[in-house]
């Protein structure tokens, strides 16, 4: 009994993989559709891709079975371990033979910035459904070129702003859309971390603008940038100001190859912007790498006439919420616990109060991408299309558009 749950959550227990292995698979009902996954990268994207694929066939009983057929990775090694660990039944240290295996539906793309385009283009032109991370491009234009790639292939298309998938924040947009706290005037946006705070951190390659594109201006800022558009509306324009705290790091392992000891950092730490909302709202957005006892610390709030959301992401369980239309002796934020079987998702989860974390709204995620993809239903407008990942992009762009110019940028 044990190994067979290890095999349904782990995959084979074997002491040395090969590139076919034979991955433990459990048994669903046969009139559930099997789609076959093919997975680009294997370190934390990977990794929390795959437990999101092994984890919502059994929390959604109508959803397809995703069937992880395929991995693909650089590191020859490593790419074998993972293969075995996560339950994939082939690895390819080359992407391309991924994409030209006949038992993968959907690519799922996890790999560093700079191969974000040239996969996702070529999955799509052979007919794969394809998902993205975000940010889905290291600039507008090679966004602009996905999005148009997969329309033209006619497949589904999604990007990885997973945060629109937790109970908390489907409520908040519920509550906006039925005019609970009046016309919207006000967003802001925080994302704060500091895990590249010491000098001595080295130079990986979220840190070198070819490879990534920007700094926690992508990494993090789309994030915000994507619940602003989902919550509040289209970005009409913007202005604001990046910074990079360190500018020289030591090399990582695989960085270079000359005698250098260290290397260039040529992406931002930090950005603060502020936005005007087409619908009239302004609003403001910041990120940083460098807020020391942050670790993943994510804040907004909505402002409207008649009352005000607040959303934590450190207690994402929670939404606050103020009604100016309470009585004067009942005013104050109250903490609705997004844990009941009303809230999205939450009847196939856990009885009331039993909370989620951080890894369930990417079950979600997946949950809704792939029941796109099996019935043929819409991505948009709960899910984040290649459309919107595109847009988020041109708001990162106008922002550092207007670190150079300093002045208003349209979006």
């Amino acid at each position: 009994m044990l190994d067979s749950l290890h095999e349904i959550c782990l995959g084979p227990m074997k002491e040395e993989p090969t590139r076919e292995s034979t991955a433990g698979m459990t048994e669903f009902p046969k009139d559930r559709k099997k789609i076959g996954v093919g997975m680009l990268g294997y370190a934390f994207m990977g990794k929390a891709h795959t437990n999101a694929f092994i984890q919502f066939p059994f929390i959604f009983p109508d959803s397809p079975i995703p069937e992880l057929r395929a991995i693909a990775g650089r590191s020859e090694e490593t790419l074998k371990q993972a293969a075995a660990q996560f339950g994939y039944e082939r690895w390819y240290t080359d992407w391309h033979q991924l994409l030209k295996d006949d038992h993968v539906q959907v690519v799922d793309n996890g790999l560093p910035n700079n191969l974000h385009e040239e996969p996702c283009i070529q999955a799509a032109e052979l007919g794969k459904d394809v998902f993205c991370e975000k940010p889905l491009g290291r600039t507008a234009a090679e966004s602009e070129r996905m999005y148009r790639a997969v329309e033209k292939a006619g497949v589904k298309h999604m990007v990885g702003f997973n945060y629109r998938f937790i109970p908390a924040i489907r409520l908040a947009r519920q509550l906006i859309a039925e005019g609970k706290i009046g016309k919207v005037m006000e967003f802001r946006a925080a994302y704060l971390q500091d895990w590249i705070m010491n000098p001595t951190f080295p130079r990986v390659w979220r840190l070198q603008k070819s490879l990534a594109g920007s700094g926690v201006l992508g990494d993090l800022g789309t994030h915000i940038i994507d619940l602003g558009r989902f919550l509040i509306g289209d970005i009409d324009s913007t202005v604001g100001m990046t910074k990079t705290f360190i500018t020289e790091r030591p090399l990582s392992g695989d960085d270079s190859s000359s005698d250098r000891k260290t290397g260039t950092v040529d992406v931002d730490d930090a950005f603060i912007a502020l936005l005007k909302f087409k619908s009239g709202a302004i609003g403001s957005v910041e990120a940083s790498r460098f807020a020391a006892g942050r670790k993943n610390y994510q804040r907004l709030e909505i402002h409207g006439l008649e009352g005000s959301l607040s959303f934590n992401l450190e207690r994402l369980n929670e939404l606050e919420f103020y009604s100016a239309g309470d009585e004067d002796g009942q005013k104050g934020f109250r903490t609705i616990s997004a844990t009941e079987p009303v809230h999205a998702y939450y009847k196939n989860w856990w009885p009331t109060g039993h909370v989620i974390g951080w890894e369930h709204p990417m079950v979600h995620e997946m949950y809704h991408f792939f029941t796109a993809v099996a019935e043929d239903k819409p991505v948009e407008p709960l899910g984040a299309t290649f459309y919107d990942g595109y847009m988020a992009d041109r708001v990162t762009d106008a922002i550092q558009r207007s670190t150079l110019s300093g002045r208003w940028e349209a979006a």
